[in-house]
């Protein structure tokens, strides 16, 4: 499955300008309603996940309603909340409008001066935890618990944030890590919808701190936000993304932010493979994978998994379908994508009796025994851990999924993002609205399980959160518990 960031790598060269389009800079006050129509289309014809978790009378009238909004005169802004309210509600961990995918045009008319707090954040009992300070004058020292932003209870900001935030089926869990400020990307998710449920947000704002204080401090514009302290940068050329650490314990420590290696010529899969192979001739007594904040883009563990194994193992194997077998011609000049074969999968897509609307994908499908993952090279018979988190939403996903299934290594830290019920991706277009200038990412491919899951996450073997306490003192509990997990082993 495919990051958000692998989108942006996919869509990157299309046909984007720079400049802003002079429709673009065009008042809100037009009509946009024939958008909606293109979405919709799009939707009913080519989403095979639109009536996974809504029915087609509540995706009607969600569109119904949004069309309407954008017949009305409003701002810019106010028209992108109540489309994000409706892509949200797809539940869908892939459909939303991208601020990578959208461009330049988009992002100005989100993004207007000084409206984003001036510290990062994760959320801990409904408060917002301060884990860097960016205000520049010390203001907020970490671990700051924040309460309440220009008087409103920051409980009530994040129940107005999670029904924009992007996540698939009812993990709500994925929902709140979306909404956090942690440097994991560019553009922050909470820095576009912040400012969208909490219009107060002008240049100062109030901040009401666990101990009563009242803390005034100047915003942030999203200059100042990625030059104070710049987040994650997406790997390029044959840069190794990864570390690699083995401490005086013994034990290989083995930390990965991402999968995305689209747009890498980095060797991954020897360089994997070789430390792998390495750890039993360095004698390490043990091996943890930090995959936390990573959302997935290659299968990357499949190579970890077959240092692991002592046999074949075949992982749930999700069956993949679309909705189409040739796309709308309608659609065409609003769909762009890295592989146009996308538009027509022609004799790959099989009509499936068992599910009505649907066709049954056959292109990525080469028989039971090339989707097993096979022992290779020197098998690592020492403790593994992997570190986990709601990030955790794609191919990271299905390597937690994997990992549980082969008992080759315990998941410690929080419950993953995804959904065992299935998921959105594998192949994309990027739908866009001509009127609107916006850009709605559109997964075309869906799995599900062959047999009924439940609505959730993969939950960890050992479920380790994160205390304020731990945000105050600077430890890692999840890397603390794996490491006396194998020590003990």
């Amino acid at each position: 499955m495919l990051s958000r960031r692998h989108l942006l790598q996919m869509s990157a060269g299309l046909v984007l300008s720079s400049a802003v389009p002079a429709r673009a800079r065009q008042s809100a006050s037009e009509d946009w309603s024939g958008d909606v129509e293109i979405l919709r289309q799009a939707w009913q014809t080519m989403h095979p996940g639109l009536h996974r978790y809504s029915t087609p009378d509540e995706i009607t009238a969600r569109l119904d309603g949004l069309s309407a909004a954008w017949k009305a005169p409003a701002s810019f802004r106010d028209r992108f909340l109540a489309l994000t309210r409706v892509t949200a509600s797809v539940r869908c961990g892939h459909t939303y409008p991208s601020p990578y995918n959208g461009g330049a045009a988009v992002r100005d008319r989100l993004y207007l001066g000084r409206e984003l707090v001036p510290f990062r954040y994760v959320w801990i009992d409904g408060q917002m935890v301060v884990t860097a300070d960016q205000s520049g004058e010390g203001a907020f020292p970490r671990g700051t618990c924040v309460t309440a932003v220009n008087e409103v209870p920051t409980g009530d900001i994040l129940a107005r944030l999670i029904p924009l935030a992007r996540a698939d089926g009812h993990n709500d869990a994925k929902r709140i890590s979306l909404m956090e400020v942690r440097g994991d990307d560019e553009f922050e998710t909470p820095d576009i919808h912040l400012p969208l449920v909490l219009p107060g947000l002008v240049d100062q704002a109030a901040f009401t701190l666990a101990d009563g204080r009242v803390v005034t401090a100047t915003l942030l514009t999203l200059a100042e936000r990625q030059a104070r302290a710049p987040s994650a940068v997406q790997p390029s050329g044959d840069t190794n993304p990864w570390t690699l650490d083995k401490g005086p314990d013994g034990i290989a420590r083995l930390t990965m932010p991402g999968w995305a290696l689209y747009n890498s010529t980095f060797d991954w899969q020897t360089w994997l493979g070789g430390v792998m192979d390495d750890l039993t001739g360095d004698g390490a007594r043990g091996l943890i994978v930090d995959l936390r904040g990573n959302e997935g883009g290659e299968d990357c563990g499949n190579v970890i998994l077959s240092r692991l194994v002592t046999r074949d193992f075949a992982p749930s194997r999700n069956q993949r379908f679309v909705r189409y077998r040739s796309a709308p011609q309608a659609l065409h000049p609003y769909l762009d994508t890295w592989d146009r074969s996308f538009l027509d999968w022609g004799d790959q897509a099989v009509p499936d009796p068992d599910r009505p609307g649907f066709y049954r994908l056959i292109r990525y499908d080469d028989g039971e025994v090339s989707t097993r993952i096979r022992p290779t090279g020197r098998r690592f018979a020492g403790p593994v851990a992997v570190l986990c988190d709601a990030s955790n939403s794609s191919a990271t996903f299905g390597f937690a999924q994997s990992v549980q299934e082969s008992r080759t290594a315990t998941l410690i830290g929080t419950p993953t993002g995804g959904n065992r019920r299935g998921i959105n991706g594998g192949a994309f277009c990027f739908l866009r609205l001509p009127a609107s200038r916006i850009e709605v990412d559109l997964p075309l491919i869906a799995s599900f399980p062959e047999t009924p899951q439940p609505d959730a996450g993969i939950a960890p073997d050992l479920l380790v959160p994160t205390t304020t306490a731990d945000i105050v003192a600077g430890t890692d509990p999840q890397m603390a518990a794996a490491t006396a997990h194998i020590l003990s082993a």
